[in-house]
């Protein structure tokens, strides 16, 4: 039987998990240099993914463990799904993530390709998103509903607003689906943040794990100062 090399970590266990008070430095700078996530909800064993808008948090009046803030449409199928089944997962990464052209490969005509660019440009280019481009990061925990018109939902939209507030070359948000002509002025803000039918979705982180483009995998779970939690079974 072939072995697999050392640096491709076997991934299906959690054996290697490290407790944790706060997020590792990494997973920091991933959450902060991403725009978009993917967030999966689960009823019924039918999983949805979505792609959305967020905004990460390390610490607030009202919480002070990190948590990531989302909104959402209150009729949408996850905000159903999460209502039944809290336990969300979520997919971050700051890896670029455009598809560069390939030999015999047909393009389609879809999203449009990135814009030529000088030499030197691609070149600085490389070079800056080498430095940010690391990890992905598989995020678990519980998701819930801010109470509607509470100081603690202007809190968070408040600062979701802020935190997706983009200039003219921002691009589109994606948070929930929507005629793409109402998020074109705007990013989508007034439609998927300001609106005042739209949910503030609140994740409170339970573990992470990493991996990188070496097939490295790290896992964490995050605890509470003077907390505990089992690992393993194992205090």
């Amino acid at each position: 039987m072939e072995q697999i090399p050392l640096n491709h970590e076997a991934s299906a266990g959690d054996t290697h998990k490290q407790l944790v008070s706060s997020l590792p430095p990494e997973v920091v700078q991933c959450l902060e240099n991403a725009r978009f996530l993917h967030l999966a909800t689960c009823t019924d064993n039918q999983p949805h993914v979505s792609l959305m808008n967020y905004t990460y948090i390390p610490s607030s009046q009202y919480s002070s463990a990190p948590v990531i803030v989302m909104t959402t449409n209150p009729s949408s199928k996850k905000t159903n799904n999460l209502v039944v089944n809290p336990n969300v997962s979520l997919l971050v990464h700051d890896w670029v993530s455009h598809r560069p052209p390939t030999q015999g490969r047909r393009m389609s005509g879809g999203s449009p390709g990135p814009e030529h660019r000088s030499s030197l440009a691609s070149l600085l280019l490389n070079l800056n998103t080498s430095a940010i481009s690391s990890i992905s990061a598989t995020i678990n925990g519980t998701a819930e509903l801010v109470a509607r018109g509470s100081d603690e939902e202007k809190f968070y939209r408040s600062q979701h607003l802020e935190n997706n507030t983009f200039d003219s070359e921002g691009g589109v948000a994606f948070n929930g689906g929507g005629p793409a002509q109402a998020t074109q002025e705007d990013g989508g803000r007034e439609c998927f943040v300001a609106g005042e039918e739209v949910r503030v979705i609140l994740v409170h982180i339970k573990d992470i794990r990493t991996s990188d483009w070496k097939g490295s995998v790290k896992d964490w779970v995050l605890v509470p100062e003077g907390g505990e939690v089992s690992v393993n079974g194992v205090r």
